[in-house]
């Protein structure tokens, strides 16, 4: 199961830069998938798709900033929960990581910035900050599954979360934009 319908989804509505942000922030997520799916070891390279993905996501979300920032206490508040429980996670795990210390902490740092992106846009609907957050908990549950213990029902938690926050980025992002015209 693919999030490719998300990506035709997207590109038929938006236009510019943010069309092809969001557009290849989906292709490579679908190539992450892939990877991480394909027979053999193709985990780093999973993780270098996904991080891409991230990183167009925080571009992409970056462009909705409000300048100078404004931010509430929440805003602030869920901005430092992020980054406590991103550092919180990878020194969790860190023992475990091996010779995957460093990409997955790279990963987990543009997590990381894709989601706190998410949060310091104030978009108006909260289904994007609220899918960021379910990417990030999906990805977190992959992360301690593979080195730290067994996750209980983990495909079925990994899927949803994963599912949910793809829909989530991308069906609030539309709402937004189309809120905006």
């Amino acid at each position: 199961m693919s999030i490719a319908p998300l990506a035709l989804l997207a590109l038929g509505d938006l236009r510019g830069t943010e069309r092809w942000l969001l557009g290849a922030a989906l292709c490579f997520a679908t190539l992450g998938d892939v990877l991480l799916d394909w027979p053999g070891n193709y985990f780093v390279l999973g993780l270098c798709a996904f991080l891409v993905t991230q990183l167009l996501y925080a571009a992409l979300f970056a462009r909705d900033w409000r300048r100078p920032w404004q931010l509430t206490g929440f805003t602030r508040a869920a901005c430092l929960a992020v980054l406590v429980l991103s550092i919180a996670l990878t020194a969790w795990m860190w023992p475990n990581l091996g010779k995957l210390a460093v990409p997955v902490t790279v990963y987990i740092g543009a997590l990381t910035v894709m989601v706190e992106s998410a949060l310091l846009a104030q978009f108006k609907t909260k289904w994007i900050v609220l899918g960021a957050v379910l990417f990030m908990l999906s990805d977190s549950l992959l992360g301690v599954n593979r080195f730290k213990m067994d996750v209980p029902l983990r495909d079925y938690l990994v899927w949803a979360t994963y599912y949910l926050g793809q829909c989530g980025i991308v069906l609030g992002y539309l709402q937004e934009k189309q809120d905006k015209r």
